[in-house]
């Protein structure tokens, strides 16, 4: 397994002097997705949790809809300069009678730990038809405990407290329990962990679950919840102009500027409490 942080020497120049020390830095290494040996795509991401990652990667694509999906994911082959083995390229094999992922789904051959779907092959591969609406869920939550989540979120974002670098997705139930929490350099892969432990511990659909995000609300983020059946979204941030076109018309409630008693509301308010 990659490393979580790197230690890396600074010059830091500040109005009380001028010194040199080290600085923890956020890991930022290739992963390359394979499914049944073929490169499906490549995401900058922090290690760790990579095959929840490469799950909900799956599950977010509309590849898979279950564990059961998945037959086998195993590391293969690769060694750095010094013969140790990389975990960089993680080979799915999906069960028999799943389809193979379309040639929509292809990456032009790497996503940045920004975008999760700038890579995309083709602009009508971009918006995906969930197989799990949303729109029907009757989860609610109280206004108060929605707003107590994000300092429970930045609580568990234990990488983040020694590097200040990786965006976290948490999910939680309608009492403000986090029922897991995952960090990654990019917001995308941080979401896409926690749909795959989701879908590894027989979640799927995520009907009667929030997902928070400690940044933006983005276009993708809000395809990944209604991939997987989420019903609401909260960001700390803004939501982009498509990411609340995107919730409204899967039925979902988007949450932006989340920040204790304060928040909007860009659509679905009826699920949050006041």
């Amino acid at each position: 397994m990659g490393r979580l942080t790197v230690r890396r020497p600074v010059r830091k120049l500040t109005t009380g002097g001028d010194r040199r020390r080290a600085d923890t830095l956020a890991a930022e290494e290739p992963m390359e997705i394979r499914v049944g040996g073929k490169a499906l795509a490549v995401t900058m991401r922090t290690p760790g949790h990579d095959v929840e990652l490469a799950h909900g990667f799956l599950l977010s694509e509309g590849v898979i809809g279950a564990r059961e999906d998945v037959l086998t994911a195993r590391y293969c082959d690769g060694v750095d300069e010094a013969g140790r083995n990389t975990y960089n390229v993680l080979d799915l094999a999906l069960s028999d009678g799943v389809p193979p992922p379309e040639t929509g789904v292809e990456r032009n051959f790497y996503t940045t730990s920004s975008c999760g779907v700038c890579g995309k092959a083709a602009l009508d591969a971009v918006r995906l038809k969930t197989r799990f609406s949303p729109a029907s869920s009757p989860f609610t939550i109280s206004a108060d405990v929605l707003g107590d989540l994000p300092d429970a979120l930045r609580a568990r974002q234990k990488v983040f407290a020694q590097t200040g670098g990786l965006h976290a997705a948490g999910l939680f139930d309608s009492g403000g329990e986090l029922l897991v929490v995952r960090e990654d350099i990019g917001r995308h892969n941080a979401v896409d962990k926690v749909l795959g432990w989701a879908l590894l511990e027989g979640r799927i659909p995520l009907g009667g679950v929030g997902l928070l995000v400690s940044g933006r609300a983005s276009f993708e983020l809000v395809q990944k919840a209604a991939m997987a059946g989420i019903p609401l979204l909260a960001a700390v941030s803004a939501p982009s102009s498509l990411a609340a076109e995107l919730a409204e018309e899967n039925g979902m409630t988007l949450v932006g500027f989340l920040r204790g008693e304060s928040m909007n509301l860009y659509t679905g308010d009826s699920r949050v409490l006041t």
